[in-house]
């Protein structure tokens, strides 16, 4: 099968009436201590089942983000898409959702690609040494407007990029699957 040659960030479309998910927290009831965790590109390393709260009731949806971290939450039917289309991307963690007996897993991308095109988005900035922070020297400050070279992204459809990981990315071949099976709350835009 050919490389998708499309590709778009997904975030959650967030509406007035919907729910809105809290911080993970761990079996103790504490905080994830590093919500970069679920965000950072490579599989996550939790111990113990997750719960998140929801922080203000409302709609459920299939995807969602949690917290600070806007950790992906995705039903259980949109997991099952995501492992289905993308087996060696994703690693699936499940979570309770505290009074809500539906199934959910927070997303986790497990691929990082360097792929950021700095000449085709529309501005990128990098740390520079009058920023006083060496241990970000050279890395994006900012990526505003992102487009991605597809050719350096190899055959995976599920990824978060190089240097600004904030960013999930999916192929449009996952695109067009969650938007036939009608999921709530996920949003693309072309990179």
């Amino acid at each position: 099968m050919p490389n998708p040659s499309r590709y778009f960030r997904l975030t959650e479309n967030v509406q007035a009436g919907n729910w809105y998910l809290g911080d993970p927290l761990t079996s103790e009831g504490h905080e994830v201590e590093d919500f970069r965790e679920f965000s950072s590109g490579r599989p996550a390393c939790v111990s113990g089942r997750l719960t998140i709260p929801i922080d203000e009731p409302g709609r459920r949806l299939d995807y969602s983000h949690a917290g600070a971290g806007a950790s992906p939450v995705v039903h259980v039917r949109v997991a099952t898409l995501f492992k289905e289309m993308a087996p060696n991307d994703v690693q699936l963690l499940p979570v309770d959702i505290q009074g809500c007996p539906d199934q959910y897993l927070i997303l986790v991308a497990t691929q990082l690609v360097r792929c950021i095109d700095d000449e085709a988005s529309e501005e990128v900035l990098y740390w520079k040494p009058e920023d006083e922070r060496p241990d970000k020297l050279g890395k994006y400050r900012s990526v505003y407007g992102m487009r991605i070279d597809p050719s350096k992204v190899g055959n995976v459809k599920v990824f978060r990029t190089w240097g600004w990981t904030g960013v999930l990315i999916v192929s449009e071949d996952i695109k067009d699957a969650l938007e036939r099976a009608h999921i709530t709350g996920a949003e693309f835009e072309e990179v």
